[in-house]
């Protein structure tokens, strides 16, 4: 296979490009670098199997010269922080719906036959339903974020429908690993290494959610990818539990060695969320993805636990 990774350079894309070449593909990544990073690819980068193309997603030329031999593009470049749309709400709409656009078009013009599209659990907003499966409706999410990407699933499932390709779509839940540079975890990680006596969290830090390590992540995608043969296909992806703020806090100052720091609340908006459009309680249906043979190794606790313990290890 020859596969096109947008935003191969990112957290997921970099550990998605590695697992797509040990199995023998050739690679493409197609990153802009404002939030990926080279060295997240440094082992692929002299192989003859393996090209890296500097672009924005949003560059029609671009995108043609990288989609033209693709047989499956891989589409995670996006705005990589849910809170950036509280000061751009437009970026946020142009690197996630206008990108995607750009790239579908390029995609119905060429060979390419099937697209993995990485979407987010933040399409369903506040789910009545917990754990939520991949059928609840309405779907209202409650962040500009969530929208667009609920914007790029119609995209990509009316273009796969019109122009006989092939979708798999993936509602990840939070996806956490030691080279992810955002998120609580970091947050919390950055914070104690600046000041170890106290502790800001955001919110009331009873946000409870569901949080997927790297590696359960990706064979999710590769069994999602080897084993789906919808027209456009969706799936929920996480862990089978979740933690809440507090606990993640808890489990860094512990990691840490810290024995005195204090915890501050900042109440949160909206009943103790941590800003505008921060879903307070996400749990996913897993089912589909569990249909095919895959489950995640870790939970929620444990993701984390290991998470904290690389990234500590790795500054030390």
């Amino acid at each position: 296979m020859q596969a096109l990774i947008t935003g191969g350079s990112g957290f997921i894309g970099g550990h998605l490009a590695k697992a797509l070449f040990e199995k023998g593909n050739t690679v493409t990544v197609l990153d802009d670098l404002s939030s990926g990073k080279k060295r997240n690819l440094a082992s692929l980068m002299n192989s003859s199997d393996f090209q890296f193309i500097l672009a924005d997603c949003r560059n029609p030329a671009r995108v043609r010269r990288a989609v033209k031999n693709a047989d499956t593009v891989f589409h995670f470049a996006a705005n990589p922080e849910v809170r950036h749309e509280l000061s751009s709400p437009k970026q946020t709409y142009e690197r996630n719906i206008k990108a995607t656009f750009v790239l579908l078009e390029e995609i119905r013009r060429h060979k390419t036959d099937r697209i993995v599209f990485a979407s987010s659990s933040t399409v369903y907003g506040d789910a009545t339903q917990i754990p939520t499966p991949v059928s609840y409706g309405p779907l209202k999410p409650i962040s500009v974020y969530g929208a667009t990407k609920l914007g790029c699933e119609a995209m990509v499932s009316s273009y796969c429908s019109t122009f006989g390709k092939k979708g798999i779509i993936l509602r990840f839940a939070n996806v956490i690993g030691p080279r992810s540079s955002h998120g609580v975890i970091h947050d919390f990680y950055r914070k104690l290494k600046r000041d170890s006596s106290e502790l800001q969290v955001l919110g009331d830090g009873k946000q409870s959610k569901s949080y997927l390590y790297i590696d359960d992540c990706i064979d999710a995608i590769l069994k999602a990818f080897e084993s789906s043969n919808e027209k456009t296909a969706i799936f929920n992806v996480g862990s089978e539990d979740m933690i809440n703020v507090t606990d993640i806090a808890k489990i860094v100052i512990k990691e840490l060695g810290l024995k005195e720091t204090e915890l501050h609340f900042s109440g949160g908006v909206d009943g103790g969320r941590g800003w505008r459009g921060d879903v307070k309680t996400m749990l996913l249906d897993l089912k589909e993805i569990k249909a095919l043979g895959w489950k995640p190794e870790l939970n929620s606790r444990s993701a984390v636990e290991k998470t904290v313990h690389e990234i500590n290890a790795a500054n030390p």
